[in-house]
């Protein structure tokens, strides 16, 4: 992977939370909101493909790896994920910054755009995990499906419930074409542990979304709907990113790799973005 320099790290504290963050590089400020499990470190062969062309900001999301909670067993609602991305940014730059969300993501960067005007200035919605984006019968649909996938994990563990997960968001965990020389990301206690908070209380946020979809034509925020080269057509996060592109009156752009290109491809996907973003490889 290209090189790039040791990220700065720093705390800030917001309501119920310390969330951990780094930036790194120089240029225009990109924010990557992970998915799922995701913390500041897991995109880290993306962002050392983007860091000569932007100031690229990472964090855990609050419940994930050094973000500290006051009340470890409480979750967080979608809006008060939005409103962390806002106390950093706001702590970070007093410019309108990009944006690349990713699933859970993606879904914490609509609703930022939403409640924080002109702090986005573009946001590529990389697959959002967003029920409320499809219609009703599709989304109770599929808040029920997640419902069962927290049931199963209580049940019977990551093990039984990762497999249906994959299956839910149309992952390959083998990815037999992913980039070769990726950093190592192994399962080990705090993914695990991530993965914990992930399911028992994201998921949660996710089935409880507020998200008013039609407000989202109105942000100011220029809004980049994404799917993966890879990603079945069929499942709901590609349905979501379909139906917001159809709400704003677009296409979805197409990013290297499936729902998880940004740590399978990020070679590939940095160069996308990159084109996206206007700023050549």
């Amino acid at each position: 992977m290209p090189s790039t320099t040791h990220p700065t790290t720093g705390t800030l504290a917001v309501a119920g939370a310390v969330l951990h963050y780094q930036v790194s590089g120089s240029g225009p400020m990109l924010l990557i909101s992970q998915s799922g499990e995701g913390d500041a470190d897991r995109s880290v062969d993306l962002v050392a493909g983007l860091t000569d062309a932007f100031t690229v900001v990472t964090y855990d999301r609050r419940g994930l790896s050094r973000s500290r909670l006051t009340e470890p067993d409480r979750g967080a609602t979608l809006v008060e994920h939005a409103d962390d991305v806002h106390h950093l940014l706001a702590a970070l730059t007093d410019e309108p910054v990009l944006m690349l969300g990713c699933s859970l993501g993606a879904v914490i960067g609509l609703h930022a755009a939403q409640r924080h005007p002109g702090q986005i200035g573009t946001l590529i919605a990389h697959e959002p995990v967003a029920p409320r984006l499809l219609p009703a019968d599709q989304r109770a649909g599929h808040e029920r499906e997640l419902a069962h996938l927290q049931d199963l994990y209580r049940r019977e563990g990551l093990r039984a419930t990762f497999p249906e997960i994959a299956r839910v968001l149309g992952i390959d965990p083998a990815s037999p074409d992913r980039e070769a020389d990726l950093t190592p990301q192994p399962l080990d206690e705090r993914r695990l542990a991530n993965f914990d908070h992930f399911i028992r209380h994201d998921f949660s946020a996710i089935i409880q979304d507020t998200l008013d979809p039609a407000l989202l034509r109105e942000t100011g925020t220029r809004i980049l709907p994404a799917v993966g080269l890879t990603t079945p057509r069929e499942v709901f996060d590609v349905q979501c990113a379909r139906a917001l592109a159809e709400l704003l009156g677009t296409e979805a752009l197409e990013l290297p790799g499936g729902h998880n290109g940004n740590t399978t491809h990020p070679r590939a996907y940095a160069t996308r973005i990159r084109e996206i973003l206007g700023t050549p490889a």
